[in-house]
């Protein structure tokens, strides 16, 4: 009886909606909600992504969503073109303790950040300037006063000795949602939808993904890409399993990359250790059009751990390190701040506001430099890595076609002589000034130096 009754409802919605579908579906599936703005044409293909973190509580004094927007000019000048928004909902504040990822509602702008129309407008400006715009979604669990607790109890997981709505482990300000509940999986969907619909944003950094059922990825991914034609969305899944490609996600997530680089540095790790990690990363059922982002900084590493300049040997260390990994068959992904090399920690929990007035100009060029060169190589974006490191630099090559890039990363703070392998011996170009470079039987690199040559 109840499934009848359902295919009837469904029927019925189905003829009510049909007349409001999104203009960027062709399909017969009803819109749930009226499409906001127009398709945004310029939307980066998955490999020329560069994904720029923002926290919106640190990133103007204001702490708005309008602050975001006063400065995409700048985001725009470092060469990113796709802007991760940290969790713009309302955060929960019973049992909480100030998380952005305690959501209290998941169709509300937090009102500290300004209205829907704020947003509508920051992803707006953000199309005009050729930047995506993807939204933090937290899936996994909610605020303790998310109406979702009192309306819908059976949504959540159970203590099994108490009966009581449980927490995921570790985490006892938010509450475990139940993804083997159905209402729950299409009460989640509709919530991503809304975004999409509402506000016209690009896609979604899915946090804690690991931990959610790869069916239900599957199914909203599907549902969402399905709203923009041409797989016009990006998919970043806070996690290590390869089958959120299977899911259909564009990207996983570098944890493993990360910690290595942080082992070199913290306990004198070989730099191999890093290509020794890239091959774990991709060692299962990868395709060569997957791709890791990769990183030297984000929220949870910043304020735990430290900034890029506390965990990697300083400004030039941290810029060595940057280069690797933005370069190493990856996705490169900034936290803001990381790239004018901001020196204090950021406590995401509260409203702590970066000063941008201490920018440092040169190591905001040296990101840039970076950032313009992978924009312009298709070696870099697409090609296929091969490691040459020792014990010291990081050392590899990126080709596609007829592109090779040579890329070398002195990590100690110690000048290092690397012995040329006979097949890069020969003459080669400085990416960045394409200077002719003749590379011997070895190169010398000062401390924390990095070279990038290409063919």
């Amino acid at each position: 009886m109840k499934s009848n009754i359902n295919f009837v409802y469904a029927l019925l919605l189905t003829l009510a909606f049909v007349s409001c579908s999104s203009s960027d579906d062709d399909s017969n599936t009803p819109s749930p909600y009226p499409q906001y703005g127009t398709s945004f044409e310029k939307m980066p293909k998955k490999e020329d992504a560069i994904i720029y973190q923002v926290n919106i509580r640190a990133f103007s004094q204001a702490g708005t969503l309008k602050g975001v927007q006063d400065r995409l000019t700048q985001i725009k000048e470092l060469g990113a073109n796709v802007i991760y928004l940290m969790p713009i909902y309302p955060i929960g504040i019973e049992k909480g303790i100030g998380s952005p990822y305690a959501v209290k509602d998941y169709k509300a702008v937090n009102t500290d950040f300004g209205t829907l129309e704020d947003l509508r407008t920051l992803v707006e400006e953000a199309h005009k300037k050729d930047m995506a715009v993807i939204l933090d979604w937290v899936a996994n669990h909610t605020a303790w006063d998310n109406a979702w607790i009192t309306a819908h109890p059976d949504w959540y997981q159970k203590n099994s000795e108490t009966g009581e709505i449980a927490s995921p482990p570790g985490y006892a300000d938010v509450a475990q949602l139940d993804f083997t509940n159905p209402e729950v999986r299409s009460a989640m969907i509709d919530a991503m939808e809304y975004w999409v619909y509402t506000a016209n944003i690009d896609g979604f950094r899915c946090d804690y993904a690991d931990f959610v059922p790869q069916s239900f990825w599957s199914e909203a991914i599907s549902k969402l890409r399905n709203i923009k034609k041409d797989q016009k969305i990006l998919m970043l899944a806070e996690g290590t399993k390869v089958n959120h490609f299977d899911a259909g996600f564009d990207y996983t997530f570098g944890f493993n990359f990360f910690s290595t680089l942080e082992q070199l540095f913290k306990d004198g790790k070989p730099a191999t250790t890093i290509q020794d990690s890239n091959a774990t990363e991709y060692a299962t059922n990868y395709n060569e059009q997957n791709r890791i982002v990769r990183y030297t900084s984000n929220h949870d590493v910043n304020w735990i751990e430290g900034t890029p300049l506390e965990l990697f040997g300083g400004k030039k260390g941290s810029v060595a390190t940057f280069v690797v990994a933005a370069y190493m068959k990856s996705v490169p992904m900034i936290y803001n701040g990381q790239e004018v090399g901001y020196a204090q920690r950021i406590n995401y929990f509260s409203n702590t506001p970066i000063d941008w007035s201490t920018a440092d100009s040169e190591m905001l060029a040296e990101y840039k430099k970076i950032i313009a060169f992978r924009n312009t190589s298709n070696a870099i974006k697409k090609g296929t890595y091969t490691g040459y490191s020792n014990n010291a630099i990081s050392a590899f090559t990126m080709v596609k076609d007829a592109e090779k890039v040579f890329i070398l990363s002195n990590l100690t703070n110690a000048t290092t002589k690397y012995l040329v392998t006979n097949t890069l011996k020969g003459t080669w170009k400085d990416a960045f000034t394409a200077a002719t470079v003749i590379v011997g039987s070895e190169i010398t690199l000062a401390p924390f130096q990095y070279l990038v040559l290409k063919n």
